[in-house]
């Protein structure tokens, strides 16, 4: 609490005093970072490749996702996405344009096109995961992201490497909007099929349907 007080103290002075605009933005930034976020929920169905963003409990989006092509499970080097309960240890990207390739957590400075021929890089921003549970303790150095992909084109069906690959547009206002601490639920079966709630996402401008859990 105390540090989201402080960022946006910082955010009013940028206004204030344009002269300290560079050490406030620094402040911001590592303020952000610290920041421990207990108001975002993100779950996912592997059955359905779906997400759905919780604020407060209160469904506010949902975008689909490509998990691991290769099933389930937290064994390294089994390519598969881990059940249960992760948090996001970091977020990585903040500021990168659409399509900024990344290796090794860094941008190299390559902006990848939406769908380039042979080309399946992680791209435009990184969520980067830890294990809360035993079943998925090796999440973190297993390098598992929430991240965005150029191969949009299979977002909706299982692709990954396991990680959790979502379209860039869906990405960037995603880590709008979620911070360090936000807790991602991992399910391997299908969110409930009754009638669902229309709920506007602001960060995407449109209504979508978000099935209840």
């Amino acid at each position: 609490m105390l540090q989201r007080m402080a960022a946006h103290l910082i955010a009013r002075l940028l206004i204030v005093n344009t002269s300290l605009r560079p050490i406030f933005l620094v402040a911001a930034v590592f303020l952000s970072a610290c920041a421990n976020d207990s108001i975002h929920t993100m779950r996912v169905s592997i059955a359905d490749q779906r997400m759905i963003l919780f604020e407060q409990g209160i469904p506010v989006a949902t975008y689909p996702v490509s998990t691991s092509k290769f099933g389930v499970g937290d064994r390294p080097g089994s390519y598969a996405t881990p059940l249960g309960t992760l948090a996001v240890a970091s977020k990585i990207g903040a500021g990168a344009p659409l399509g900024m390739k990344f290796k090794d957590r860094r941008a190299t400075g390559e902006v990848v096109p939406i769908d380039a021929p042979g080309r399946d890089p992680i791209v435009t921003r990184i969520l980067r995961l830890k294990g809360m549970q035993r079943s998925n303790a090796k999440a973190f150095e297993r390098g598992i992201y929430i991240h965005g992909t150029p191969e949009e084109r299979k977002i909706g069906c299982p692709a990954s490497y396991g990680c959790i690959r979502m379209r860039s547009k869906d990405v960037i206002a995603l880590f709008g909007r979620v911070n360090v601490g936000a807790r991602l639920e991992i399910i391997a079966g299908a969110f409930s099929v009754s009638p669902v709630p229309v709920v506007l996402a602001p960060t995407a401008g449109l209504a979508q349907a978000v099935p209840p859990v």
